[in-house]
């Protein structure tokens, strides 16, 4: 364990120096196992924050109170811990830098777009991203300040945010973000994700233009299909 932060409360980011690391996409992620003393083992699916150039692996993890593997990683691990992972996993849900793209992000869900933003500055081609994330406040965003800074749009739920009241994600929302070509990605909970993919429907987007990544009550990434 190279690096360990906790900038917001029930969270943590963890950088971690992988022997023999491949090169990971945007989008992809690393799984976790821990192993107890007498032998059970859990492990979970954690999307990586970091782009493919940073020399450090990043993962983001919130601390799920009923959770078998994020109360560990955001309670206990300290810089100097080793830890056994795998990955990077995924090729579905990954951006590799060439094409348009509508990210859609609630919560913890905006890891991976991070990935893509840091990408996508190291390409000096942030014009290719377009960004939308809700959360419930912003201080409970994750890396509220990279996305700002990459012109996303934030709606916030609980609060009112600038000029604009506490409110949900709207398709009014994401059609001056749409254009055609993208390839629109959706990354949160299963009831955003679902809400979210909807509206991207029913604005008329492709359905084979728009790749959903959920997270299951574990926090584990679940597949597509």
């Amino acid at each position: 364990m190279a690096g360990v932060r906790r900038p917001l409360a029930r969270s943590v980011q963890l950088k971690l120096d992988v022997r023999d690391r491949v090169d990971h996409l945007p989008g992809q992620h690393y799984v976790v196992r821990l192993t107890a003393e007498d032998g059970y083992t859990a492990q979970r699916s954690y999307s990586v924050a970091s782009a493919p150039d940073e020399p450090l692996v990043e993962l983001f993890v919130e601390r799920l109170e009923d959770g078998e593997v994020s109360p560990f990683l955001a309670d206990v691990v300290e810089p100097g811990d080793e830890l056994e992972v795998r990955g990077p996993i995924g090729g579905w849900f990954v951006w590799e830098g060439d094409e348009p793209a509508l990210l859609v992000g609630g919560g913890s869900g905006v890891v991976p777009f991070v990935a893509m933003v840091r990408h996508a500055r190291a390409l000096g081609r942030l014009d290719l991203l377009r960004i939308a994330v809700s959360t419930r406040t912003l201080a409970e965003l994750p890396y509220a300040d990279e996305l700002v800074a990459a012109g996303a749009l934030v709606v916030t739920t609980r609060e009112a945010h600038g000029i604009r009241p506490a409110a949900r994600l709207t398709a009014m929302d994401l059609v001056p973000l749409w254009e055609p070509g993208q390839t629109a990605y959706v990354c949160g909970s299963t009831p955003f994700a679902e809400a979210a993919g909807q509206l991207l429907v029913g604005m008329g987007v492709p359905p084979t233009s728009i790749r959903v990544e959920r997270f299951g009550a574990s926090g584990e990434p679940v597949p597509p299909g």
